[in-house]
């Protein structure tokens, strides 16, 4: 039986800094070489899985840069123990009450997501290219959205967007992004920038009405992958993670063939074309 890498050993193969904004210093995990793609976890944080993704991205030609939001930094949720698991979710709770992330209220932006444009600026300084991309998973799924505010981002990903957490009653399709920027997104759209966004069409934590809104919105810019439950590889939560926790790392599986799209989208607006 193999032994589960410690999250040290998870990480060995990413360099690790520091980058602050704000007087908000965290820590950032990088591994390649190429135009920058901010891949912004899901809950619990950057898993082996995460990490996984991470170098998927680094190995087409791309810099994949985790910023570090919340959670245990390389855990393994699935084999840790009773006491890192205590640490990890005593790490989770503080996110869940944080001014900087929107949970509950519908129509607005984490103010996170101030952090995380100008990490992506300073990404694309140091790392070069035409500018950069980023994906956004669950918790943090809108995020990539309210990013693409900035010109300098091209790539952005929409994976399971889950906030907010208890959309006001009828507006279950509204998306953490406030209104201004919205537009600014729609703008940038009608100029050429494409979302790409990717769900399990029976994820009740990113309800359908969510891509509905996008397509609405954003019209054919918008590029929805909605996969069927069936699709999911085994996991002890229902479908929600087709990048990571419910991936079926085959060809042909639909899984596989999102992570694909996801990776070409990257290819073609950061490696061949810009806009």
């Amino acid at each position: 039986m193999s032994r589960t890498p410690s999250p040290a050993e998870a990480l060995s193969d990413f360099e690790k800094s520091d980058f602050t904004h704000f007087g908000r210093t965290r820590t950032i995990y990088r591994r390649g070489h190429g135009p920058a793609v901010i891949i912004i976890a899901e809950m619990p944080g950057i898993t082996p899985k995460v990490l996984k993704f991470a170098r998927e991205v680094s190995d087409i030609g791309c810099t994949a840069v985790l910023p570090s939001l919340f959670g245990i930094d390389g855990l393994d949720p699935d084999n840790a123990g009773p006491a890192e698991l205590g640490k990890m979710v005593a790490s989770l709770v503080p996110i869940c009450i944080s001014s900087e992330f929107t949970t509950l209220a519908s129509g607005k932006s984490s103010p996170v997501v101030s952090w995380l444009r100008a990490l992506a600026a300073h990404e694309h300084a140091r790392c070069g290219g035409p500018g950069v991309g980023a994906i956004g998973m669950c918790f943090t799924g809108g995020f990539a959205l309210a990013m693409a505010t900035d010109e300098r981002l091209l790539a952005p990903v929409v994976a399971q967007p889950s906030l907010p957490v208890r959309p006001i009653q009828g507006f279950a399709g509204n998306i953490d992004i406030s209104p201004e920027e919205l537009e600014t997104v729609k703008g940038r759209c009608a100029k050429g920038l494409q979302v790409l966004g990717v769900r399990f069409k029976g994820d009740r934590f990113s309800p359908p009405q969510r891509f509905e809104f996008l397509r609405k919105q954003l019209g054919d810019a918008f590029v929805a992958i909605e996969l069927d439950d069936s699709s999911a590889g085994p996991s002890p939560i229902p479908p929600h993670s087709p990048l990571t926790e419910h991936l079926i790392d085959e060809p042909g599986q639909p899984t596989r063939q999102a992570l694909d799209d996801v990776l070409d989208l990257f290819r073609r607006r950061l490696l061949t074309e810009s806009i």
